[in-house]
Parts: C-alpha cells; sequence; structure tokens
C-alpha cells in the first residue's frame, strides 16, 4: 500500500491519537492541554487538505483496514464528498477551538478529550463505506458531543442534555434494528456491495428491505434536525456552550450526508423497485423543515436560540436541495452547507462575545446597557445575518440561487420559490429586529456593559471572512461541489473502487 492511500485514514488517527494522548495527560496543566489540543487540530486541518488534493481530480482512495478487501473486510473510502465533508470539519474545528482556548475551556473537565474525540467521530463517519462502521462512528460523535453540551454544568444544559440523549438512544436501536435486518437479509454490511445485492433483490424479500430502509431515513433524518424530528436540536444547541455549539453547527450536516450517501448509493437509481425510495418524502419534508424553522426563530426571545432555530432553516434548505435531485440540485446543496455550516458557527461564538458584553442581560432579544463596541460587534452580526438571510452578494445567497436554480424544470417549483424567497424575507426581518434590539435600543436603567476584548472576536471575524472567499471563489467551489456531485449520481466509479481488486478508480 502506497504512503499516499495512508492518508485516508490520517483524520480519524489524529484526533484518536490527541484525545488518547490527553487522556494520559490528565491533570496536566492547561496550557499544556491546550496547545496539543490546538496541534493536534492543526495536523488534522493539514492532513485533510492533503487528502483533498488526492481526491480533487476524481481519484476515490480506498483504505482496507488489515488490508481485508471488500466486501469481507472493513473499508474507509474517500472520494470529493467525504474529503469535502473532512475539510470542512477541520476548518471549523480549528476556530472552535482558537474560540475554546480563550477561556470557555475551563469551565469542565476534559473538554479537548471530548473535543477530540468528536472530531474523530465526524470524520469517520464521513469516511466510512460500512454501515455498521457508521454506526459506531455516529455512536463516538454522539457520546462525545453529550459530554460537550454538559460541559461547564447547569439546569439548562442538565435538562437539555437529558432530552438530547434520550432522543437519540431512541434513533441508535432503530439504527441497530435497521442493520441487523439488512445483515439478515442481504449477508453484508458494506454500502458498495449492499448496493450492488439491492438491485438483485429477490421480490419476496422486498418488504424487509424497504422497512429497514425507512428506518435508516428516519435515523439519519433526527440526526439531520429533519421536521418533525428536529425538536431536540433548538434547545440542545442553545444551552452548549459557545465553542461546542460551534462545532455542533456541521452535525446536522453528518445526518444529511448519511441520506445522500447511504440513500443515494444504496437505494439510488439502479436499486430496482426500491430505487428511490425516500425521495418523495424528502423535498416535502425538507419544505416543511424550512418553513418550522423560521417560525422558531421569529419566536425565539434570545440569540442562541434563534440561531439554533436558523441551523433547523438550513438542514431544511440543504434536504430541499437533495430531494430535487440531480447533479445540480446536489451540487446546490453542498454549495449551501459548506457555507452555512460556517456562519452558523460564527453566530454560535459571536451571541457568546455579545452576551458576556451585556453582563445580566446575556443574549435575550430585549434592550439592556449600552454596548460600548456596538459597531463592531453589529459589523460582524450584519455580515453573518445577510449571509444567513441570502441577500446578495453574499454566500448565502449564491447557495438559495443555486438551490431555485436546480428548482426550474420540476413541479415543485412554485413551492421551492415560494418557500425559500418569503421565508429568506422573514429571516432577514427576524435578524434585523434582533440586531436592532441588541445593538442600538438601550435601557436607561440597564447600567454599564462590559469593553469586549477585541482578540476574542478574532475566529469570528476569521469565519466571517471565509464566508466572503466563497463569495470571491464561488466558481471553484461550486465546480468542485458539481464534480462531487457527478460521482454521486453516477456510483459506478465508487463501486469499482470498492469492490474491485487493484488500484482505486477514477470517476
Amino acid at each position: 500500500m502506497s504512503a499516499v492511500a495512508h492518508v485516508v485514514i490520517a483524520p480519524i488517527l489524529v484526533p484518536l491519537l490527541t484525545g488518547t494522548l490527553l487522556v494520559l495527560l490528565r491533570g496536566s496543566a492547561t496550557p499544556l492541554r491546550r496547545t496539543l489540543s490546538m496541534l493536534g487540530v492543526q495536523v488534522l486541518l493539514g492532513v485533510s487538505l492533503w487528502l483533498l488534493l488526492q481526491v480533487a481530480d476524481g481519484e476515490i482512495l480506498v483504505y482496507p483496514l488489515g488490508r481485508w478487501a471488500a466486501p469481507h473486510g472493513i473499508v474507509l473510502v474517500a472520494d470529493r464528498l467525504a474529503a469535502g465533508m473532512v475539510l470542512l470539519t477541520s476548518v471549523l474545528a480549528l476556530f472552535a477551538m482558537m474560540h475554546a482556548i480563550q477561556g470557555s475551556d475551563r469551565r469542565g473537565r476534559q473538554f479537548h478529550v471530548l473535543f477530540q474525540f468528536l472530531l474523530m467521530g465526524l470524520n469517520g463517519a464521513f469516511l466510512t463505506g460500512d454501515l455498521f462502521n457508521l454506526f459506531v462512528f455516529f455512536e463516538i460523535l454522539l457520546l462525545a458531543s453529550y459530554g460537550l453540551l454538559l460541559h461547564g454544568g447547569g439546569a439548562a444544559r442538565s435538562r437539555a442534555g437529558l432530552h438530547y440523549v434520550v432522543i437519540n438512544l431512541v434513533g441508535s436501536s432503530l439504527f441497530l434494528f435497521a442493520v441487523g435486518t439488512l445483515y439478515g437479509v442481504l449477508g453484508t454490511l458494506n454500502m458498495a456491495d449492499l448496493a450492488q445485492r439491492v438491485a438483485a433483490l429477490d421480490a419476496d424479500d422486498l418488504g424487509l428491505v424497504r422497512a429497514a430502509a425507512l428506518l435508516l431515513f428516519v435515523v439519519f433524518a433526527l440526526k439531520a434536525a429533519l421536521a418533525p424530528l428536529h425538536l431536540w436540536l433548538p434547545g440542545a444547541y442553545a444551552a452548549a456552550g459557545p465553542a461546542a455549539a460551534a462545532l455542533f453547527a456541521i452535525m446536522t450536516k453528518v445526518g444529511a450526508y448519511a441520506i445522500l450517501r447511504v440513500h443515494g448509493l444504496i437505494f439510488g437509481a439502479d436499486a430496482g423497485p426500491l430505487a428511490g425510495l425516500v425521495d418523495p418524502w424528502l423535498l416535502v419534508l425538507g419544505l416543511v423543515t424550512i418553513v418550522v424553522g423560521t417560525l422558531g426563530a421569529l419566536a425565539s426571545q434570545r440569540l442562541a436560540l434563534l440561531v439554533s432555530h436558523l441551523v433547523v432553516v438550513s438542514a431544511g434548505s440543504i434536504l430541499t436541495a437533495f430531494g430535487l435531485g440531480g447533479e445540480a440540485a446536489l451540487a446546490a446543496g453542498l454549495y449551501y452547507s459548506f457555507q452555512s455550516t460556517l456562519v452558523a458557527a460564527a453566530l454560535f461564538m459571536l451571541t457568546e462575545n455579545v452576551a458576556r458584553t451585556r453582563g445580566a442581560f446575556g443574549d435575550e432579544l430585549r434592550a439592556g446597557p449600552m454596548l460600548p463596541a456596538a459597531n463592531l460587534l453589529g459589523g460582524l452580526f450584519l455580515v453573518l445575518a445577510l449571509a444567513v438571510a441570502g441577500l446578495p452578494p453574499l454566500s448565502g445567497f449564491i447557495g438559495k440561487l443555486l438551490i431555485l436554480q436546480a428548482s426550474v424544470g420540476s413541479p415543485a417549483l412554485p413551492w421551492v420559490m415560494v418557500i425559500v424567497l418569503s421565508t429568506g424575507l422573514l429571516t432577514l426581518m427576524i435578524l434585523a429586529r434582533a440586531g436592532s434590539t441588541l445593538f442600538f435600543k438601550t435601557d436607561t436603567h440597564a447600567g454599564a456593559a462590559t469593553l469586549p476584548d477585541v482578540t476574542k472576536l478574532v475566529p469570528v471575524a476569521a469565519l466571517a471572512g471565509i464566508s466572503l472567499l466563497f463569495v470571491v471563489f464561488a466558481r471553484p467551489i461550486h465546480d468542485y461541489a458539481r464534480a462531487a456531485a457527478g460521482q454521486l449520481v453516477s456510483p459506478a466509479g465508487y463501486l469499482d473502487a470498492v469492490l474491485s481488486p487493484g488500484p482505486a478508480a477514477a470517476a
């Protein structure tokens, strides 16, 4: 096996080894733990970029663990989509860590260990080519997220954590039922092998496999916060610490990725009677999620809760694009997914800075003390708000425009146009109201606000700057997303790379 092939497993090994080292060094000085954790994130960013460069030309890298070839052995698979999601995770982790080491990591125990294991679970979920190991990596990232959600303690986090744990335990149980059923009927859990066996499925087994596929969709819809299974998200994300919430911004994308990967590959166009099994539901539920998330944002009385509902809106927008189907729609959904994740993370971190500055008023959407740095905080909020609402020329506008263009020719065009445009306008009004309340309305009896530490705004400003780069480099980013979508629409290259002996195939 060439040295290049080992880059596929590196995004999993780096956080695993870093987290293990941090466990062994528990009780050591905080600066040492911070240094090691930040170093691990930086190395992860480097190997993630290297991985993306290796697959950018269409090559699909397959890493058979223990050199046991698929479908009998466990494989990791890196194509354009998986590498793009791993790099997005690494970029997000870098700035979340920059925010955490400014002090929030000291509010509880083992923050850095949990942070690294969450990265391991996320990257493993994106890279695995095996359905059971998708379950395993889901559990790793969920266990780490439980700890990060509760980091710092408090009644609100304990209550949100309880709801989060219970609903995800139910999801994990359903996942096991689905995986067990598929293995019992088809005798394999390798996703490429499953795709071939489902295509040649006997009529007698269609009912069981269809039930298992629908169970998987329910599980992935729960992870993606697709309505009506989204109710756990706003409370959990709003209660989490800022760095944890910023990293959580990509967790709904894991569910969307799983829907795209599993149902697109196993139950795609070549799956015979089970082809496109969830397609009629995905578009409808995506549009409903946009509406529900927007109404939740309208009713929010805290900025953190508002941002959490906007994460639900972004999940609905992404799955609406995926539900439209076709290469252009998938590319639009991927572009929107990349930029919306970074913007949501920046908003979560900005929320914490605003709350700290306002003192006892926190992030409540009511008049408070006059902010001494209202122009700086408000300027960052304005850039991010415009990106979320989808106003030109920011990246959110490009993402929504691509989704609308992809809907042309679809019977659902009127619904997509009306819902996307009207909720975008309503989102702008909601954010304008929130911004004017936080940065312009003052209560003369509120006392004095705290002068913000400008250095703590660096991660927020950096993510806002990256969102602007999504405008400057919109063409190459969209071209990459289009190429990734092409591999998903035509999965023959993926199947050949995983199941055929010899070197990885090119797509």
